[in-house]
């Protein structure tokens, strides 16, 4: 193991009239960096210590900078929306996706708003990365000269693509850089060359005590991401915090991992969360309306000016963006507009991505999802106390059940309004089950826990898009009528290579 003082303070048998003036701020990093030690196993993985959460926090970044700087850099230029200030003019409407959403001067307000706690691990996590950067001038940066404490609000939850990422970029630069009307069938981001495409399917399952020979919970973590997507870490203070697992490149909490008294699991879900609403556009004398029941409300405008890359220099695009109270406009299609809504609540989405990882058992936990901001994850529980537990989606808006959700709704009907969110206890929920195990392999909720599973009939459409999947149902053959489950039989059920699939199609060869 390598052990790492990040400031050993060394006397100086010189006098203070002597020494060159030493930086107020690079002095405050190193009182800090005192109270942090990293220890990197056999395997590279920090082990991280801080007197206070915050030390924590600033020694994760700076160890997560140490093995990969790049990719914490280029993360928060995707969340940012600054790609083509590195990349150049192809990554413009990338950028103007994101910042859509993330505007600087609100982030800024926001982080002002935050409760103090929380803007002391947002301070510790610009603390960390900049005297990381101070430490090695060497490094070199793509565009990103200093983090701020605000930034961390920019990138709150660890899945790949968010939610923003979800919106379709050739049709938002068909809007607004004025060319056709309806792109080609199919158009989007160009994906990997075919055979390259990335991993994915992740899978969590839940044993239950009265399922294990030692009768404690098993939980089994099995993320599938991109390659080199998160690294892994452990991060403990004197006040409380010891987790460990993956966490992604920038960010300072353990997304998926477990704790000395509780382990949590996300999986992609197939919830219906993102909307698009047809919106009805009038223009009359050079400013646009929409229609919302009998009303006819402005549409809100405001520029958007994206800076990028070039071989002489910077260069800009400025664009003016159209908004209205459900959300951006992103494309036209049919003659309407078409705006979105979603999930953006960035102090609320950092404060639970942190507090999970310091959930001392169920109850804990639990009250971390009354925030609402996991929205496209599914999570699998255990804790030392053995219960286990199945999430669903955590961001699901009651709506009218007469729409169908998975198309664009009309604007205009304000019966299309979103509702309060449903609480955990109204969303598919397993605590416990009979069957003594729960899973979820990116499939639908319905057969979570075999016949202990939830009703698909007991809820509204909208909670799951997905289906069920080769995954789920290996899943239920090597999970039902086991009992006595081990660490080694519960890893060895996860590795079985059966592939149900092949039932029907070998078969018909």
């Amino acid at each position: 193991m390598k052990r790492t003082v990040l400031f050993l303070l060394a006397l100086a048998f010189v006098s203070c009239s002597q020494q060159p003036a030493v930086d107020p701020e690079v002095a405050r990093w190193e009182q800090q960096a005192q109270n942090i030690t990293i220890v990197r196993d056999d395997w590279g993985i920090p082990h991280v210590h801080g007197k206070t959460d915050a030390d924590a926090v600033f020694g994760v970044v700076y160890a997560q900078a140490e093995d990969d700087f790049n990719r914490v850099e280029t993360n928060y230029l995707n969340a940012m929306g600054m790609l083509a200030e590195a990349e150049g003019e192809s990554a413009v409407y990338r950028d103007l996706r994101m910042k859509l959403f993330i505007v600087p001067e609100k982030l800024k307000e926001q982080y002002e708003a935050s409760p103090a706690w929380l803007k002391s691990l947002m301070n510790a996590y610009a603390d960390g990365l900049n005297y990381y950067l101070h430490k090695h001038p060497q490094v070199k940066r793509r565009a990103i000269e200093r983090f701020e404490p605000w930034m961390a609000l920019s990138f709150t939850e660890g899945s790949i693509g968010g939610d923003i990422e979800s919106i379709n970029l050739a049709r938002l630069e068909a809007f607004y850089a004025k060319g056709p009307t309806t792109p080609p069938a199919g158009a989007g981001v160009a994906g990997p060359p075919a055979g390259e495409s990335e991993p994915g399917g992740s899978n969590g399952i839940a044993i239950a005590p009265s399922n294990t020979a030692n009768k404690r919970a098993l939980l089994l973590i099995n993320p599938h991401t991109s390659f080199f997507f998160r690294a892994e870490a452990q991060m403990t203070s004197d006040e409380g915090l010891n987790a460990y697992g993956a966490i992604t490149w920038g960010q300072f909490f353990i997304y998926q991992g477990f704790n000395d008294r509780a382990g949590w699991m996300h999986t992609s879900s197939g919830v219906d969360n993102i909307d698009e609403f047809m919106e009805t556009i009038a223009n009359k004398d050079g400013r646009y309306y929409y229609r919302y029941g009998a009303e006819e409300r402005p549409v809100e405008t405001s520029t958007v000016t994206v800076p990028y890359k070039t071989a002489s220099g910077m260069a800009q695009k400025t664009f003016t963006v159209y908004r209205t109270h459900r959300g951006p406009i992103i494309r036209e299609e049919g003659g309407k507009w078409v705006s979105v809504g979603l999930m953006h609540k960035p102090i609320d989405a950092l404060i639970q991505s942190f507090s999970r990882t310091k959930a001392t058992g169920y109850e804990s936990f639990r009250k971390t999802m009354d925030l609402h901001t996991n929205s496209s994850n599914n999570t699998i529980y255990a804790d030392a106390g053995g219960t286990i537990s199945y999430f669903h989606s955590n961001f699901i808006p009651r709506r009218d059940a007469r729409f169908d959700w998975r198309r664009a709704v009309d604007g205009s009907d304000p019966a299309t309004e979103w509702g309060p969110v449903l609480s955990v206890e109204e969303t598919p929920l397993l605590v416990n089950p009979a069957s003594g195990w729960l899973y979820n392999t990116n499939n639908w909720p319905w057969s979570a826990a075999g016949p202990s599973s939830p009703k698909q009939a007991d809820y509204p459409p909208y909670v799951e898009n997905g289906a069920e999947n080769a995954r789920g149902l290996h899943a239920v053959r090597v999970l039902q009528d086991k009992k006595d489950f081990t660490l080694e039989s519960l890893l060895a059920a996860a590795y079985d290579s059966y592939l149900p699939w092949f039932e029907k199609t070998l078969p018909a060869l």
